[in-house]
């Protein structure tokens, strides 16, 4: 690859551990980084209060693709600099799709700042302590103006690969579908929004080509972006369909696989 000049990574199973602790080592590698001149970008279907204390106990700033590509967002001043979200029609019609497509799955919102989910949502995340509002009824989830940056499809039957298999036929190009590993949940963006959409016009807006662009990621919602950078790295953990479609591999997560590329990269 070129020399480079943006790191991309995703965060949950990559750049962090188990425990999502960010290691000595990596806040290390990263700094190597940051003072080679390379900016480093999260990239992640994570919202941004996740990236918010995330920053706050490792001191990160920069910037952030949220939400699979939906947002991006500045991290030293908590700002959303572009969004695209789904439209609350479209999302309502996806939903009927689903249903019927993959019996008794739930839903739920993200909106960027909570999640709003319907009866029959089981899924409940302790990071979003806080953050989860509970709506009497899924036309609620419609009616009550919230943007709607993913649509959370959940089960607690069906493997997320089948339900992306499902979704696929039910939902088709009208928006995008993925998982990043949650056991039964989908999500679903707008048509277009992907990690690397969003990513290549950020780098496009900097004057930086994919091919100065090393990036990491270990599930599905992540190949866009390792097809996409001039190096895209797997981490050991990585899902068996991300570990078979990329070619360039490295240590676990909790091995440090990021630190050890980028130990290299900017090591003279």
């Amino acid at each position: 690859m070129k020399r480079c000049r943006l790191v991309a990574t995703d965060l949950d199973g990559t750049l962090l551990r188990d425990d999502r602790a960010l290691s000595a080592r990596t806040r290390r590698a990263l700094g190597l980084a940051s003072a080679a001149g390379a900016e480093v970008v999260l990239v992640t279907a994570r919202p941004p209060r996740f990236v918010d204390a995330l920053a706050e106990a490792h001191g990160l700033t920069g910037t952030a693709v949220c939400s699979n590509g939906a947002l991006v967002y500045d991290i030293a001043s908590r700002t959303v600099i572009s969004s695209r979200t789904l439209s609350v029609g479209l999302a309502r019609r996806i939903a009927g799709s689903l249903a019927q497509a993959l019996p008794g799955i739930g839903f739920a919102v993200e909106t960027g700042h909570r999640v709003l989910h319907a009866p029959g949502y089981g899924l409940r995340l302790p990071e979003d302590s806080g953050a989860e509002f509970a709506v009497a009824a899924l036309d609620d989830l419609w009616s009550a103006g919230a943007p709607v940056v993913k649509l959370l499809a959940w089960s607690p039957v069906f493997d997320a690969d089948a339900m992306v298999a499902a979704a696929g036929h039910a939902v088709g190009p009208v928006a995008h579908v993925t998982h990043s590993g949650g056991t039964g949940l989908l999500e679903i963006s707008a048509a277009g929004v992907t990690k690397a959409d969003t990513l290549s016009a950020l780098c496009a807006e900097r004057g930086i080509e994919a091919a100065e662009v090393v990036a990491f990621g270990d599930m599905p919602n992540d190949l866009s972006v390792l097809h996409w950078a001039g190096a895209g790295y797997a981490v050991a953990n990585a899902h068996p369909t991300v570990l078979s479609a990329v070619a360039r591999h490295t240590a676990s997560n909790e091995e440090d696989g990021v630190a050890a590329v980028l130990e290299r990269l900017f090591t003279a």
